[in-house]
């Protein structure tokens, strides 16, 4: 503040300040989160031109009111809020004293190129800054890291490319140019912010969902041991026939969901269906027949993307047209839901925790390859045998595979954030 007031008497006023103090408003109102913890917004811009034309009392105005405006949309914490202040406050200063005392006053390319330095030094500057205190107050040391420059360093570009262009725009054309240069950013900036926002929901959405289908599956293993298992095997093998036969990498991901989420429909199905040892009538039958339904139903109600659920709900129908729920023939049946079946059979003939007498690996492909044709597609069994030729035991029975580390459900938000 007694910088600010030291050198105040050296700046000049005009129409920019105007522009400015509602620009210096309106970028903290826009701020976007962009990762845990960091927040960009148009307020470096702001005070930038402020310190090249109007001085440093401006520039340290501009960047005070920016992270206060800032303080109504990300609503940080008051330690936080001291440390982005200082940080932007102290460098608003030096650039503007800087930019005064160093910069040509002819506005001519010494000039651009000075405020372009400085730019860049006082980008990096507030960033050391921030960082600093987050380490010294917060602890959070991996925000030196050098990987942490590198991600930053396109957006300093941009940042100081924008203040280079907001600079001659104002020289060339004057007050009316600037407004409406800035008005263009923040309204780009407030469309990163709209951005922002969908996909925090997309992200809570997300993780909503499939926490709600990991715990119906952990609910139903507790009821059929074999459940969470069984899903992450199948869930796997799918994925790697689907990479075997050169689906692309959506088509391998929706295989390696489905995988997951094929019998989500037995939580439907009641205790007497599930319980092992127990002779099962025609009615119970009936009801088993009804989890593709069920569980597609479950998941278009959940939001699934519909691909999933059209699988789920075909992974039970066979090539000669004798499979449920609805009969389908060959082409009918979607190619991953045949991937699927095959999967699955293979699994619950190899599984220890099969209702069955376990089989051989190789007792299994006879299986499989004696129903190819009727039950499961021919071609996917034989690239299944391909599959497991030139994999160990612990692959070929998969009865160690893990449902949470197939269902990855960190990896799932992150790809939910990027997209």
């Amino acid at each position: 503040m007694a910088w600010a007031a030291i050198v105040a008497s050296r700046d000049h006023l005009a129409g920019l300040s105007v522009v400015l103090a509602i620009a210096a408003v309106m970028a903290g109102l826009g701020v976007v989160e962009v990762r845990q913890g960091i927040n960009v917004s148009g307020s470096f811009l702001v005070y930038i031109l402020a310190g090249a034309f109007l001085g440093p009392a401006s520039a340290f105005v501009a960047a005070v009111v920016s992270e206060v405006a800032a303080t109504r949309v990300s609503r940080t914490r008051r330690e936080i809020f001291v440390f982005n202040l200082v940080a932007a406050g102290f460098t608003a200063l030096l650039a503007g004293t800087l930019i005064r005392d160093v910069a040509p006053a002819d506005h001519r390319a010494g000039f651009y190129l000075v405020l372009a330095g400085l730019a860049l030094v006082m980008l990096e500057l507030t960033w050391l800054i921030v960082a600093g205190l987050d380490v010294l107050f917060e602890g959070y040391r991996n925000t030196l890291s050098p990987r942490h420059v590198v991600e930053n360093l396109p957006g300093a570009v941009i940042n100081v490319a924008l203040a280079v262009a907001g600079a001659a725009i104002y020289v060339e054309v004057g007050v009316a140019g600037i407004a409406f240069a800035l008005a263009a950013v923040l309204a780009f900036s407030y469309m990163a912010y709209l951005l922002a926002q969908s996909r925090a929901r997309t992200e809570q959405y997300v993780s909503l969902s499939w926490g709600v289908l990991a715990g119906l599956l952990r609910a139903l293993d507790t009821r059929d041991q074999r459940a969470a298992r069984h899903a992450a095997a199948v869930a796997r093998f799918a994925r790697d026939m689907a990479e075997q036969v050169g689906m692309s990498e959506h088509d391998q991901e929706l295989a390696h969901t489905a995988g997951l989420l094929h019998d989500i429909g037995h939580f439907a199905l009641s205790d007497r269906v599930a319980e092992r040892g127990r002779t099962l009538n025609e009615e119970d039958w009936v009801a088993i027949q009804r989890h593709p339904e069920l569980g597609a139903e479950m998941l278009r109600d959940l939001g699934m993307y519909g691909p999933v659920a059209e699988i789920v709900l075909a992974h039970h129908e066979r090539i000669d047209g004798r499979g449920y729920p609805n009969g389908l023939v060959g082409e009918e049946i979607p190619e991953i839901a045949k991937i699927i079946a095959v999967a699955e059979v293979y699994d619950t003939l190899t599984a220890a925790d099969t209702y069955r007498t376990r089989m051989s690996s190789f007792e299994a492909l006879n299986e499989l390859r004696r129903v190819a044709g009727t039950q499961l597609d021919e071609g996917y069994v034989e690239v299944l045998a391909g599959l497991l030729s030139g994999e160990g035991v612990e692959y070929r029975h998969a009865d160690a595979a893990n449902f949470d580390s197939e269902l990855d459900m960190e990896r799932r938000i992150k790809e939910a954030r990027a997209s």
